[in-house]
């Protein structure tokens, strides 16, 4: 059984840091990738950034430049450095492993479309006051 535990989220003034943190457990497949989403309150999930199975990284336009992903494979981790937040950040942001999407934006691309298709995480809150 796949399973991601999700970490680090909190509440934090603009401008602040927060890392994020996605433990990875269950799965013996070597490749997959994995993931960044965020929800907001009335919104609907948003694909963030993600890590292809040879490594590659995809960050989107909304928050390129901002925040970060990177992956210890070694230790079944995701992270996702955020910095210079702002109270727009605010979210719930969830974790996601694929075992079809090969590189970052296949995986983007299908969980945005059909979430059913990979494995999730419960989330943890961003909450950025002004």
């Amino acid at each position: 059984q796949v399973r991601l535990v999700e970490s680090g989220g909190g509440s934090v003034q603009s401008g602040g840091s927060l890392r994020l943190s996605c433990a990875a457990s269950g799965y013996s497949q070597r490749r997959y990738s994995m993931g960044w989403f965020r929800q907001a309150p009335g919104q609907e999930r948003e694909g963030l950034a993600a890590v292809g199975d040879d490594g590659d990284t995809v960050v989107f336009t909304s928050v390129r430049g901002r925040f970060t992903i990177s992956q210890d494979k070694v230790n079944h981790t995701l992270y996702l450095e955020m910095n210079r937040l702002k109270p727009e950040d605010t979210a719930l942001y969830y974790c996601a492993a694929d075992f079809v999407a090969r590189t970052p934006r296949d995986l983007l691309y299908r969980l945005s479309r059909s979430p059913d298709l990979g494995f999730w995480g419960q989330g943890t809150q961003v909450t950025v006051s002004s």
